[in-house]
C-alpha cells in the first residue's frame, strides 16, 4: 500500500472511565493502532500538551495528523474538527534555480508549482567557486543563511503552519550547504562528502519555518557527484522497477548518465552539461523567455527561421536551440563533419568576431539586444566534444553491461534540457544513437517530481533500495572512455555505419 508523508485522519476515542487505567495518551494510540495496526506510534509532546483539551472539546472524536518518521509515525497536530489546510512542500533545489511543488495532503493535489533563482547565485555561479568560498566556516554560515531565508521566505508566503512535510533533494554541494555540513573534502582528492543518508529532521534542525511537529526529508547523495537530485530523479522514472535495461539522462552543470533494471544501476557522469545548456556560447543562455528552442536554416533561399519561448523578440540561445542549430548547420552542409564551418555554404551568414570566423544566427536588428546572436568556431569544437561525451558515456554504459542499443528500453530524459530536446535532431549530430528516436521520452524536472513523489508516496525502503544498486564507474580512471570518444568527434560519428538515417537525410539534401 502507498502510504503519503502525512496521514489525516478522524478517530473516535474511548472516554475515560471511573476505575480503570485512564490515560489520555493510551487511549488516543489504541484507537490509532485499532485503524493502522502500527507498532511504531508515538505522540509529539507538542500534541501532549493540548491532548486532553481537544480530546474534550471534541467529545472525543478528533482529527489527528501523522508525519513520517524513519521508524514509523509521530502524532504530530490534533484538532476537534477537520483541518482547513494540511500542506506539503517537495523542493528541488539547484545551483541556479529553487523549485518548489505545493502540496494540499487533504485533497491529495498539487496546489501551485513554481521557481525563484537560487540567492548563492553571487557567490559563485559554478558550484565550485562556492565550495572554495564555504572553506571558511562562516562563509559556509552565510550560505546557508541566505539559502535558508530565501527558502523560509516562500514558506512563509505559502503559511508555514500549515506545512507538515518538506522533501528535499539537491546535488552533494546544495544538500551540504543547507545542512550547514562541512565542504572541505568534497571538492580535493579523494572527494569525500560528509554524508550520504541525511534522513529525516526536525523542522530546528534545519531551520525551515513550518509547524513545529513538522517534518524535512532531504534526499540521499549516492556520491559527490551523484546527488540527491539524481536520486530524486530516479526514484521518480522508476526504472530501478523496470525489467529490461533503461537510460536515465539528466543534464544540467554535469551530463549525468544511469543505465540499468530492477537488479543494478550503473551510473557515471560527464561534462557535457555545461555545452548542452549553452553554457559555453557567447549568445547561450538558459530556457527562459526570448531564448531560441526551435530553428531551421534554408541556405538555398537564403533563409533562417526560429522560435523563442514565449514567442518574444530573441535574446540568446538555449540547450534545445543549440542542438537543433548544431543539426541544422550540419545536415544544410554549413557544417563538415569533422566541425569546421563550410564559408561557401551561406556567405552572406559568416563574419569575423574577435578575430574569429562566426556564423550569425540572428542579425542585430531582429534581437532583444540589438546585437547580433551568433556562434563561433571555437564553440563548434567545444560543443563537438561535448556532444562526443555524451554518446561516449551511453556507448561505455552499454558496453559495460554487454548490451546494444537496440536492448535497451528507454531513454528517460531529465530536465528542462529533457522537456525541450527534439531527439532527431541530436540523433542527426551524434549526440544519442539512433535507437534513441521511437525510445526517447522526456520527464520533464525529474529530481523535483522525484520530490513531490515522496509526499505522495514516502518509501524510504525504495530510496534506500535505488542508493543500494547504485554502482558508479568513475570515467577520470576509465581508460576506454577516451579510445571511444576519439570516433564521437565528428557528426555524427567517424563510423557512420552507426547512423543509416543520419546518412541518407544527407545524401538526399
Amino acid at each position: 500500500m502507498k502510504e503519503s508523508a502525512v496521514r489525516i485522519l478522524e478517530l473516535e476515542v474511548e472516554k475515560p472511565v471511573l476505575g480503570k487505567a485512564n490515560f489520555d495518551s493510551e487511549r488516543l494510540l489504541k484507537a490509532l493502532k485499532k485503524v493502522l495496526g502500527e507498532s511504531f506510534l508515538k505522540i509529539s509532546l507538542y500534541v501532549l500538551r493540548k491532548l486532553p483539551q481537544v480530546l474534550r472539546e471534541g467529545g472525543h472524536k478528533v482529527w489527528v495528523i501523522l508525519v513520517k518518521e524513519e521508524e514509523g509515525w509521530i502524532v504530530s497536530e490534533i484538532f476537534s474538527k477537520k483541518p482547513e489546510r494540511v500542506l506539503g512542500v517537495a523542493i528541488d533545489l539547484g545551483s541556479t534555480s529553487i523549485a518548489f511543488y505545493l502540496y494540499n495532503f487533504l485533497e491529495k493535489k498539487i496546489i501551485k508549482e513554481y521557481s525563484i533563482l537560487n540567492p548563492q547565485i553571487p557567490m559563485g555561479e559554478d558550484i565550485l567557486t562556492r565550495l572554495h568560498l564555504a572553506k571558511k566556516e562562516e562563509n559556509l554560515n552565510y550560505i546557508r543563511e541566505i539559502t535558508l531565508e530565501s527558502i523560509n521566505r516562500e514558506l512563509r508566503e505559502i503559511d508555514g503552519a500549515s506545512i507538515f512535510y518538506v522533501s528535499l533533494c539537491g546535488n552533494t554541494a546544495m544538500s551540504h550547504f543547507v545542512l550547514g555540513l562541512p565542504v572541505n573534502y568534497l571538492f580535493v582528492e579523494p572527494y569525500v562528502p560528509c554524508a550520504n543518508w541525511y534522513g529525516i529532521f526536525k523542522k530546528e534542525e534545519v531551520g525551515f519555518e513550518i509547524h513545529p511537529e513538522g517534518r524535512i526529508f532531504v534526499f540521499p547523495s549516492a556520491g559527490t557527484y551523484f546527488g540527491g537530485d539524481l536520486v530524486a530523479g530516479l526514484y521518480f522514472s522508476e526504472i530501478y522497477k523496470r525489467e529490461r535495461m533503461s537510460f536515465f539522462i539528466d543534464v544540467g552543470t554535469n551530463a549525468e548518465v544511469v543505465l540499468g533494471n530492477k537488479d543494478f544501476l550503473l551510473a557515471c557522469a560527464g561534462a557535457a552539461g555545461p555545452a548542452l545548456e549553452g553554457g559555453i556560447f557567447d549568445c547561450g543562455c538558459q530556457a527562459k523567455d526570448g531564448a531560441i528552442e526551435s530553428i531551421k536554416i534554408y541556405p538555398q533561399v537564403k533563409k533562417i527561421e526560429y522560435q523563442t519561448i514565449g514567442t518574444q523578440k530573441p535574446v540568446g540561445i538555449c540547450g534545445s536551440g543549440v542542438i537543433e542549430l548544431m543539426a541544422e548547420l550540419f545536415i544544410k552542409g554549413i557544417l563538415t563533419p569533422e566541425g569546421k564551418f563550410n564559408l561557401q555554404s551561406f556567405p552572406e551568414r559568416f563574419t569575423e568576431i574577435n578575430e574569429e570566423k562566426a556564423f550569425i544566427v540572428v542579425p542585430p536588428e531582429e534581437s532583444a539586444t540589438g546585437k547580433p546572436i551568433y556562434i563561433k568556431a571555437s564553440e563548434v569544437r567545444s560543443f563537438i566534444r561535448s556532444k562526443g561525451a555524451m554518446y561516449t558515456i551511453l556507448s561505455l554504459l552499454c558496453e559495460k553491461l554487454g548490451i546494444s542499443f537496440d536492448e535497451v528500453e528507454g531513454f528517460y530524459i531529465a530536465g528542462s534540457f529533457g522537456n525541450h530536446i527534439k531527439v532527431e535532431a541530436a540523433v542527426d549530430i551524434g549526440m544519442l544513437p539512433e535507437e534513441a528516436l521511437n525510445k526517447a521520452y522526456p520527464l520533464g524536472n525529474a529530481a523535483g517530481k522525484g520530490a513531490l513523489k515522496f509526499l505522495k508516496e514516502a518509501n524510504l525502503k525504495e530510496i534506500k533500495k535505488i542508493m543500494e544498486t547504485i554502482t558508479y564507474l568513475e570515467l577520470n580512471v576509465e581508460p576506454r572512455f577516451m579510445q571511444l570518444l576519439t570516433g564521437a568527434l565528428f557528426f555524427p560519428h567517424v563510423n557512420r555505419n552507426l547512423f543509416p538515417t543520419v546518412m541518407k537525410k544527407l545524401k538526399n539534401f
